[in-house]
């Protein structure tokens, strides 16, 4: 299973951007998606996740109203759409399947993990 993300990019602070992840032979439409990211100097940490049919959600409370996660299933896609955006939140953002139907807060409740997007918040 190969996740890819994508859509990451320099704004400045309080735009808004949406990142994707998907994965090309559609093996994670039965799993949790999560989202986490990993700032220079800094430990990965989560940021969102949903379940397998997009109904149960969960965010960090960083990131809690400004931040959306959701999942197009015709597309194969989970997005994370980012509002409001800090120069804090820069970082490079990964997605990982989980390897049951529900995200979890834990990395290590997921099995399969994407290359990471860059996103970058000047001030």
């Amino acid at each position: 299973v190969q996740l890819q993300a994508f859509g990451g990019g320099l704004v400045q602070a309080g735009d808004s951007l949406k990142i994707s992840c998907t994965e090309s032979r559609r093996t994670f439409s039965n799993n949790g998606v999560g989202w986490f990211r990993r700032a220079p100097g800094k430990e990965r940490e989560f940021v969102a996740a949903i379940s397998w049919r997009g109904g149960v959600t969960l965010y960090a409370d960083s990131v809690k109203g400004r931040f959306t996660i959701s999942r197009d299933s015709a597309k194969n896609t989970v997005n994370l759409q980012m509002n409001s955006l800090k120069p804090e939140v820069t970082a490079v953002y990964y997605c990982a399947a989980a390897r049951s139907s529900y995200g979890s807060r834990n990395f290590n409740d997921y099995k399969y993990w994407g290359q990471g997007t860059q996103v970058t918040v000047s001030s």
